[in-house]
Parts: structure tokens; sequence; C-alpha cells
């Protein structure tokens, strides 16, 4: 995989792509990123891109992302100020001006967002993010494991509110910001993680942006050859095709800051005669047939349209569509004790210790 040094305009549609899909079906809709990015890419120019490794010790590093349940943004649209303002008003709490943005998480709306705002500060982002994937929670990051705290932390929404919160621990700033986040009506944008260069370097997941961009990549050129990309897709990111099938039903509701439900699909071809059901919460989080869990979090789950490989998000689904289950292993990092306390399915109530993608499906 070749490092993205620089974003253009023509970037951006596979930059998307690879979102949507990394998104793991959470993230936000990535259209409206793009569409941010690419007008900030046009009235600006184009965002150098930057290996932690090259970062100032004592360089200012801040992400920016969208906070909320990604079915409110389909039609709370943002004005597209919002980044910038919890951006502005961070830096002025902390009396100084970042050096460089990156993405909270590879996903959807927020691996386009920190690029729309890059592009219209002048600032680099850098490739990397602290998610290697999407999670739903502030506190499911990397820089949680490596002791960086989420504050201060500035949350902005479309009106021009903009409220700063300083808490005791990470999982206080979820719990908080979310509530913030409801009387905001659902959605809003955030600036938090405020971390120096060398926490950078020790914390961040590397190559994030190169590999949503490879990503995308892939996808927009099996597309043109009308093929689905699953293949190839599984081959690049030693991933697996768990299941495909007809969606058959979609019990979905945003409670609490987030999009919750479950999607059940009826097996098709091979898997004829099987259902398997995805469990979500803003990302799909448990793939499970019958006989058991066929993948789990922290591990990748993604969904597919059958016909031609365009990553499909929790808000999108729809009765009848025909789709492809694909996972693929997650970072080394969400693997460990630390990861699994902050990330595994018991955290988020389902009765399984978590098993890797590998081992359930031998």
């Amino acid at each position: 995989m070749d490092p993205l040094r620089k974003i253009e305009l023509e970037d951006m549609e596979a930059i998307s792509l690879g979102g949507a899909f990394l998104g793991t079906g959470g993230g936000g809709d990535p259209y409206i990123g793009k569409l941010m990015a690419e007008q900030a890419i046009r009235d600006s120019g184009p965002v150098d891109v930057i290996d932690v490794d090259t970062l100032d010790d004592d360089a200012l590093v801040v992400p920016v992302a969208m906070m909320g349940a990604p079915t409110v943004m389909l039609e709370k649209l943002p004005r597209g100020t919002e980044a910038i303002a919890a951006l502005e008003a961070l830096q002025l709490s902390l009396g100084r001006k970042a050096d460089a943005i990156f993405c909270i998480e590879a996903g959807g709306l927020n691996s386009t967002i920190p690029i729309a705002v890059a592009a219209s500060v002048g600032l680099p982002i850098v490739d990397g993010d602290g998610m290697g994937r999407a999670f739903p929670e502030l506190q499911m990051v990397s820089m949680t494991m490596h002791g960086i705290s989420a504050c201060p932390m500035v949350i902005s929404d479309e009106k021009g509110n903009a409220l700063a919160l300083n808490t005791v621990d990470n999982l206080s700033t979820e719990k908080f910001a979310r509530v913030i986040t409801v009387e905001m009506g659902g959605a809003a944008l955030i600036a938090l993680y405020p971390m120096t260069g060398a926490e950078a370097k020790r914390a961040i997941l590397r190559g994030s942006m190169s590999l949503i961009h490879s990503i995308g990549t892939i996808i927009n050129s099996e597309q043109r050859a009308n093929r689905n990309p699953a293949i190839a897709l599984a081959d690049k990111l030693n991933g697996v095709r768990l299941f495909e099938g007809r969606v058959k039903d979609v019990q979905r509701a945003t409670q609490g800051g987030f999009a919750r439900g479950t999607c059940q699909i009826e097996g098709l071809g091979p898997f004829e005669g099987e259902d398997l059901t995805l469990r979500f919460q803003n990302e799909f989080l448990l793939a499970e047939t019958d006989s058991g869990p066929r993948a789990m979090t922290p591990d990748l789950i993604c969904l597919l349209d059958l016909e031609n490989g365009q990553p499909i998000t929790t808000e999108q689904i729809r009765y009848g569509f025909r789709v492809i289950v694909f996972a693929l292993p997650a970072d080394p990092q969400w693997r460990t004790e630390a990861g699994i306390d902050l990330v595994g399915p018991r955290y988020f109530g389902y009765d399984f210790d978590y098993r890797p993608l590998e081992a359930l499906n031998q």
C-alpha cells in the first residue's frame, strides 16, 4: 500500500468509499462529509497528509468529528461551520493553535469531515486515526488505552452553541457529551483529545488515511470492471466473506443518541436455508446465526451490496436489500485485554466472551 501524501479533489470518491467500508456501518453518511470536503478543497486547495513521526514532540494534534446518531444526520444536515467552530473554541481554551488534524475514527462522515476542516484552516492531516474502524462511544479510542484525556473537549451545533467539557475520565466525557448531543438535536460536531506530537506517535493507529484511500480505490476499480469487490477486499485485507442473503427485517430506533437495532438476513446461494442476524449500535457489533456468533466486536463487520459491492451503513439498510456480510480482523491493540474491556461484546450487553474472527470461522 503506497502512502497517501496529498488529498486532492479527485481522491474524495475513493476516501468516501473506503471510509464507508471501514466504518462498519457507522460513522455517519460519507456522502455528506464528501461534499463538505470537496467544497473545502475547491475553496482552499488540497490537504497535505503527513506521517505522525514527522511531527515535533511538542506539536498540538487535534481530532475533529461528528457525534450522535447517524440516522439523525440524514435529516439534520450540518451547516459546515460547526467543526471549525469547535476547533477554534478548543484552541482558545488551550491558548495555542493546532499544528495538525486527524480522524478520531476511520469511518464514514468522520473520515471526511476532518479533511474539510484541514483544508479550510490550512493544516495537514495525520495518516492515522484512533480506532482503525468506527465505534459508537467517545472513550473507545486507542488514546484511552494510552492514558490520553479526551478533555478539554468542545461540542458545537448548527445554531452557534459551543460548550466546553472537562471531566474526570474519558467514560465521563462520553456520558456528559451524549446528553448534550441529544439536547442539540441528536447530532453535533466536536473537537477533543488534544495531544502532543509525542503522545500521537505513541497512541494513534497508523496509516489509516492511506488504507481508506486504498480500499476505496479497490472498490471503485472493481465496480468499473463490473466485479463485486468482496473478493479483492478479502485478499487485500485478510477478510472473510461470512454470509450473503436478502434483508428480511430491520428493527431500528434512535435511543440515547445512538441508532440501535437488528438486521435479519435470509441466506441466498450457498447460504440458502440459513439466517444471520446483525446487531448494531451505530456500528455493526455482532453477527450470529442459529449455531452461534460468526464475528464480534472489536473485529470489523461490514455490509456490502451483493450486486455492486457498495458499502451499506446501518441507517441505509432496507427490507429486500441483497447483501454480503464481510468481516476482517481488528487492529492488534483492540485484541488486548485493555482493548476488549473497552469495546468487547460484553461491554455492549452481548452474552459472549470475545473470540477472534479466525477462531469463529475455522
